[in-house]
C-alpha cells in the first residue's frame, strides 16, 4: 500500500533540486558566544557528539507507537506489548524497536497546541513559535555550529532525502544551512572522466590564488559566502564514498530492509560514523485521515526495520554514547477515529521518542490519560524538547549566540531541559 496525502496542505510539496543549486540566503555573521566555552568545546571535539533526527512527516500515530491505549474508545485494534524495559509497553506494530527500548526513553507528555504542519514542524525543529518577520536557526544548525570540527570537511548539518543547499541555518549564516543528499553521492561530485587529477589540483591551485589576489581589494560578505561555499563543494568530492551505501555489504543492506528509509538509515550511519555533527532522514506519510491502521501497519513496519537496525549498529559501535538519537513528527494524531476509520492532527497529547547521549535509558517521562485525550502528568512542549536535545549532547541551551555584537539566545529562554530526562 502506498500512502497518499489525505492533507493537502502546501507543505506537503516538496522540491527536487540539484545539490550544487542556487545558493539561497545572505550572509550573516556571527559568533557561537556562550554556546560553549573554550573547555567544554574541547571536550565536545573528544567525544565527537552528533545528533541524528528522524523525522515521521505527516503526524505519526501516538496510539500506534508510543503511547498505546489498548481496549479503550480511541485505542483502535492493535495490542501493546512488553519492550526490554520493564512496565514500558510500546504498539505491537514495533516488535523490532521494543528491543532497544533500553537504550532509548520515551516522552509521552508534549502539547505543542498546533495542529497545523508547518507550524508544527516549525515548532520541533527549532524550538519556538512561528512569527512573521523572525527567523530562527533550525535545530540542526544550532548543532553544525555547536558541535563543529575544525578537522572534518563534510558540512555539519545534512538532510538525508532532502534536495540541495537550505536555508534553515537563519542568522549563523549559509555555512551551517541543511545540506541535501538524495540516497546517493550528491550530483555532479565525481571528476570529469576527462580531467586527470593532477590538472585537477592544478586547476585548484591557481583558483585559490585568483580567490586570494581578488579579495586583497574587492572581498565582501558575498564572496566569502561565495568561496566557502565552493570549497566545502570540493571537500565533499574529495569525501564522496561515504555518501555511497553501495559501498556497504549486501547483508548490511538487507538488514536495514529494502525501502527508501531502510537505505537513508544506512547512508545515516556512515555519516555519522564519518563525525558529521547532525544528520536528519524521513519517512512519509503518516497523515492518515484515512485509513489510519491500514497505513501504520505498513509505514510502522518499515520503521521498524529500518530503525531497529540502526539503533543495533550505533549500540554495537560504540556510538550511542556520543549520538543523541531522537524520532520525532510535527504532531500526534487525534484519539479520536473519525468516520473514515482515520484519525486527524492532534498537537494535545501526544509523544516522542529518543536516547543515546545524555539521556536517560528507559525513562519515560510524562503521561496521557486513560484515552490518551489529555497530558495528565508533566506536560511539556517543543521549547522544553529543544532544550533537552542541545543539552544531552553538552552545549549550553541557555546561553546566547553572539550576532554582530548581540547576544541572542539560543533556545527559548522561557523554557528549559526536561532536567529529570538527562543523566
Amino acid at each position: 500500500m502506498t500512502a497518499n496525502y489525505a492533507c493537502n496542505s502546501p507543505e506537503h510539496v516538496f522540491a527536487r533540486r540539484q545539490f550544487l543549486g542556487t545558493m539561497a540566503g545572505g550572509f550573516v555573521a556571527g559568533g557561537l558566544g556562550a554556546l560553549t566555552n573554550p573547555l567544554a568545546a574541547a571536550e565536545l571535539n573528544r567525544k565527537q557528539m552528533r545528533v541524528l533526527v528522524v523525522f515521521l512527516a505527516g503526524g505519526v500515530s501516538q496510539l500506534e507507537s508510543w503511547d498505546p491505549k489498548p481496549k479503550t474508545d480511541t485505542g483502535g485494534p492493535f495490542r501493546a506489548i512488553p519492550t526490554a524495559v520493564p512496565g514500558m509497553h510500546i504498539s505491537e506494530l514495533l516488535p523490532l524497536t521494543a528491543v532497544h527500548m533500553d537504550k532509548l526513553a520515551l516522552v509521552r507528555s508534549i502539547n505543542t497546541n498546533n495542529n497545523d504542519h508547518a507550524k508544527g514542524r516549525y515548532q520541533m525543529v527549532h524550538g519556538r513559535n512561528q512569527m512573521p518577520g523572525q527567523e530562527y536557526p533550525h535545530l540542526g544548525a544550532v548543532c553544525a555550529k555547536g558541535l563543529e570540527r575544525s578537522d572534518n570537511p563534510l558540512p555539519g548539518y545534512i538532510k538525508v532525502g532532502g534536495g540541495s543547499r537550505g536555508s534553515d541555518a537563519a542568522y549563523l549564516g549559509p555555512k551551517y544551512a541543511s545540506v541535501g543528499i538524495n540516497g546517493k553521492p550528491p550530483a555532479n561530485s565525481a571528476r570529469p572522466s576527462n580531467l586527470t587529477e593532477d590538472i585537477d589540483i592544478m586547476r585548484n591551485k591557481f583558483r585559490q590564488r585568483a580567490n586570494e589576489r581578488f579579495q586583497k581589494k574587492r572581498r565582501t560578505a558575498e564572496t566569502d559566502v561565495y568561496t566557502e561555499t565552493f570549497e566545502q563543494a570540493r571537500q565533499l568530492m574529495e569525501k564522496r564514498d561515504v555518501f555511497d551505501v553501495e559501498k556497504e555489504p549486501a547483508s548490511e543492506k538487507e538488514k536495514y530492509g529494502d525501502s527508501q528509509l531502510g537505505r537513508h538509515s544506512l547512508m545515516a550511519r556512515r555519516l555519522l560514523e564519518n563525525g558529521i555533527p547532525f544528520v536528519q532522514i524521513q519517512h512519509s506519510n503518516y497523515d492518515t485521515h484515512n485509513e489510519n491502521f491500514n497505513f501504520h501497519l505498513e509505514q510502522m513496519g518499515e520503521f521498524d526495520r529500518a530503525f531497529s537496525a540502526l539503533m543495533g549498529d550505533l549500540s554495537d559501535r560504540g556510538m550511542l554514547e556520543t549520538t543523541l538519537v531522537v524520532v520525532m513528527s510535527e504532531f500526534g494524531r487525534t484519539p479520536r477515529i473519525n468516520a473514515r476509520y482515520g484519525r486527524d492532527h492532534w498537537g494535545k497529547a501526544w509523544s516522542v521518542c529518543l536516547g543515546g547521549a545524555g539521556i536517560q535509558s528507559g525513562a519515560i517521562i510524562g503521561a496521557t490519560n486513560a484515552n490518551g485525550t489529555e497530558v495528565s502528568d508533566r506536560e511539556v512542549d517543543h521549547g522544553h524538547l529543544f532544550h533537552t536535545y542541545l543539552s544531552a549532547v553538552g552545549m549550553d541551551s541557555l546561553g546566547s549566540f553572539d550576532i554582530g555584537g548581540r547576544d541572542t539566545p539560543v533556545a527559548d529562554p522561557s523554557h528549559g531541559p526536561i532536567s529529570e530526562l538527562l543523566v
